[in-house]
């Protein structure tokens, strides 16, 4: 792998790193049906039972570690989207809250997941950018786009995407980049940890790749 020229922050860094694998997920057919608005209901409660148990290892292993030097300054609880997701799949239908069928990038996904956190923790980070800075910028144009191809009323199906008005969701997006150049100084060679955060793009692609074939 490739990586840029150190940048000023590990947030750009970050960015850099993953700007190719960020575009190439955002091109999968599933990702560009999404976007267009072409997923039905069914589909949509499939993405949201993959996302809920992703951010059910990935909070739990986040929470597990709110005390470590290298992870706490992005442990921000009102980021978390286990709940939300639960609240979304209860609205869409009580079926919607049945055990989901988990794709195999899904397991390997959450086996990754509990691996960092017993050996790696500060590898946690990588998966935490790509999630919730995700959530906090395209996830809103997402939300509009959700509403509208399935007629959802009001915040019915996607409180997932709701972090606040605003300027809440400004200061929340601030506050994570602030915790990252927190943790930036304690990396003498960040390479290990933009390769994981590459790596989580790419097991999205997995993901949405099983997804749009089941």
């Amino acid at each position: 792998m490739t990586l840029p020229p150190a940048a000023e922050g590990l947030g750009s860094e970050l960015r850099a790193a993953t700007a190719a694998m960020h575009r190439r997920v955002e091109r999968t057919p599933y990702m560009a049906g999404l976007l267009r608005g072409q997923l039905d209901r069914r589909q949509y409660v499939q993405l949201l039972q993959q996302l809920q148990v992703l951010y059910a290892a990935l909070e739990e292993a986040l929470q597990q570690h709110a005390a470590t030097p290298g992870v706490a300054p992005v442990v921000l609880p009102e980021l978390f989207r286990h709940q939300a997701l639960t609240e979304d799949l209860r609205a869409l239908g009580s079926e919607a809250l049945a055990p989901a069928r988990q794709t195999h990038a899904l397991q390997a996904y959450v086996a990754r997941l509990k691996e960092l956190a017993a050996t790696k923790p500060a590898l946690l980070v990588a998966h935490a950018y790509v999630r919730y800075l995700g959530d906090l910028n395209g996830g809103q144009a997402l939300r509009q786009v959700v509403r509208r191809a399935l007629a959802l009323q009001g915040g019915m199906g996607t409180q997932f995407y709701d972090f606040g008005e605003a300027a809440a969701r400004r200061q929340l997006e601030q506050r994570f980049r602030d915790g990252l150049e927190q943790i930036g100084p304690q990396w003498k060679d960040r390479t290990p940890l933009l390769e994981e955060a590459v790596s989580a793009f790419t097991r999205h692609e997995q993901l949405f790749a099983e997804l749009a074939s089941a």
